[in-house]
């Protein structure tokens, strides 16, 4: 298979599916490029939603304390699902794989598992931990300070063993803080879209996981990072950080840094950017 030919597998992150990827896709078969986008464990076709959303009459107060459907989902099961899924794509070739956000730290798991697989690893505003690091950890880190995401959880971690939203929410408040987090710079109504296929829950177990990362692993896999300076979810500043360790552990394999001027989700909102970027990397 030529490298001009080589598949796109892409993956979103926490609480998306593999539905976000849709405009961008469309642009990547124009291109002429074979891809496909996949769902994370826990989500999307995979997701389990917590019983109380559905309830009736809703009690909102069990939010905060029924613990999740998915919180078996860890990251050994997040990573070997997307080994399998990138050998379905390439077929056993090697496959281009790009990731959002905390499909970053599957990805980075996939490749360290099986790096023969992983053509080049792309990495859209996403966590690309180092190794032996939960992705958990970043979120509390001084860099990451003011990030949004935190406020808009509904229950606590611990005790639902998941990240839980509430995008079914009527309180309109609620409702623009999601936008603000994730589709700051996406239309209103494309936004209030995604808002309704959101997953509940993102299963906290992919989050807590680690990968303890070789040079003959994720360490040789040629890496390409999109930073997004408008990014309120995932801050820039942690974005910069996730590169300068990759490049301190691994300098004979430095990051390729790509910029985009914008928020959280630019499949949504700069899609032909997106898969430009990813095509024109071969």
């Amino acid at each position: 298979m030529s490298a001009a030919l080589t598949p796109l597998l892409f993956l979103h992150g926490y609480w998306h599916g593999s539905w976000c990827w849709s405009e961008v896709l469309t642009h990547v078969a124009g291109a002429g490029r074979p891809a496909v986008a996949v769902d994370m464990a826990g989500h999307g076709l995979r997701a389990r939603r917590p019983a109380c959303l559905a309830r009736r009459p809703y009690a909102p107060e069990a939010l905060a304390t029924e613990v999740s459907p998915a919180a078996d989902v860890d990251l050994d099961q997040a990573g070997e699902l997307l080994v399998s899924q990138i050998e379905d794509v390439g077929r056993g070739g090697p496959v281009t794989v790009v990731a959002h956000s905390m499909g970053g730290t599957v990805l980075t798991r996939a490749a360290q598992l099986a790096p023969e697989l992983v053509a080049h690893a792309v990495y859209l505003a996403a966590f690309m931990p180092a190794s032996g690091t939960p992705a958990a950890g970043y979120l509390r880190l001084p860099e990451n300070a003011g990030s949004l995401v935190g406020p808009a959880l509904r229950a606590d971690p611990a005790v639902v063993r998941a990240l839980r939203l509430d995008p079914t929410s009527d309180d309109a408040a609620y409702r623009q803080h999601l936008r603000d987090t994730f589709y700051a710079d996406v239309g209103p109504a494309v936004a209030d879209a995604a808002l309704g296929l959101l997953t509940p829950d993102a299963p906290a177990g992919i989050a807590l996981g680690a990968t303890a990362l070789t040079c003959e692993g994720w360490g040789s896999v040629p890496r390409t990072y999109v930073t997004c300076a408008q990014d309120r979810a995932l801050l820039p500043a942690v974005q910069r950080k996730f590169v300068d360790d990759a490049d301190a552990a691994f300098p004979d394999n430095p990051t390729s840094v790509v910029a985009l001027d914008a928020s959280h989700s630019p499949f949504l909102s700069r899609p032909h950017d997106v898969a430009d970027i990813v095509v024109k990397l071969g």
